[in-house]
């Protein structure tokens, strides 16, 4: 998943942001890359959805006003490749 909390500020993170950047890192994901102007996550389908739900509630509490967000669901290939039966 990617994500990022508004609104910005270039001078001091703002709370909501320490706070989206506090409930990923305490989450049980595989993968965390926090940065200045987006952040992505990896793991499985139930540790993202876990955190998606905290990270919205707590950094809208926290003052967010806008959370953008974009979930890829990445599959093991194990079924037959298209075109083959």
């Amino acid at each position: 998943m990617e994500f990022t909390t508004e609104p910005f500020d270039l001078d001091e993170a703002p709370a909501h942001a320490v706070v989206a950047r506090e409930v990923i890192q305490s989450a049980e994901l595989d993968a965390v890359d926090v940065g200045p102007f987006g952040n992505t996550a990896e793991g499985g389908a139930d540790a993202v959805l876990t955190a998606v739900d905290a990270l919205l509630r707590e950094s809208l509490a926290a003052g967010a006003t806008r959370v953008s967000l974009q979930v890829n669901v990445i599959g093991e290939t194990g079924g037959a490749e298209e075109g083959e039966k």
